[in-house]
């Protein structure tokens, strides 16, 4: 947890329960981004000398004011200027000895976005997108929190259909497979794979072909909100691949 990737005054707004006994709450985001066939977290740079050249997630103290879902929304808003995005809790985080600066108690978000369709507002920010492959020592326990969101990530894609949340609004089939061998880090049979696609009804062919592709182009689908509403009131059990 950081504030901009600098340290926290955890005592501006401690919860005392006793004498002695003080902490701070957090929110971190683990923001996931989907570009060129990569899947990618937007981390910023820590400048606490204890993780000097170290990169964290975004994440910054709950305001005594607000719960915690707000404060994640606030994060993203202010970190990246981004509003209106898919966000969801996944887990807290509470050793001992995560934050330098004293007890922190950290509960995970992650968001969804798809990079191209949603530029990053405020430029100001020491903020960048990084492969998730080529992540492997953060700042804190963030690393923990990233594995243990990217994890979460694999498991709902095969229960609710979050993963359009990483595509543009049109997409091809061929795009869309890509993305789940993607995060599932897994290759998937084409034939089955768009069978169960299409069993689940969430599809809506547009009637229109791919542009500017250097393969055969393929027709583009959107996703059926309102399908899905429908299918939410009786029972969804997700696409397992």
């Amino acid at each position: 947890m950081t504030r901009a990737g600098g340290k926290p005054n955890i005592n501006t707004s401690p919860v005392t329960l006793g004498a002695g006994f003080q902490f701070a709450v957090s929110v971190d985001c683990v923001i996931f981004g989907y570009e060129n066939n990569t899947l990618k977290v937007l981390l910023i740079n820590c400048d606490l000398p204890e993780f000097k050249d170290q990169w964290s997630l975004l994440g910054d103290l709950v305001h005594p004011d607000e719960d915690l879902e707000n404060a994640a929304y606030r994060i993203l808003r202010e970190r990246t200027g981004l509003e209106n995005v898919f966000l969801e809790q996944v887990q807290t985080f509470g050793s001992i000895n995560r934050h330098p600066a004293g007890r922190v108690i950290t509960t995970a978000y992650f968001s969804l976005l798809n990079v191209r369709d949603h530029q990053l507002k405020l430029l100001n920010n020491d903020l960048h997108w990084h492969s998730l492959k080529d992540i492997s020592c953060m700042a804190f326990d963030h690393k923990q929190i990233l594995d243990t969101c990217y994890f979460t990530l694999q498991k709902k894609i095969q229960e609710e259909p979050i993963i359009f949340n990483l595509l543009a609004n049109k997409f091809s089939l061929r795009e869309l497979q890509v993305l789940y061998e993607t995060i599932l880090n897994v290759e998937l049979d084409r034939r089955n794979f768009r069978k169960k696609l299409f069993t689940t009804n969430l599809l809506t062919d547009l009637e229109e072909m791919e542009t500017n592709v250097p393969h055969r182009p393929g027709r583009l689908y959107s996703f059926n909100h309102r399908q899905y509403a429908e299918m939410k009131k009786k029972t969804f059990v997700g696409i397992d691949f």
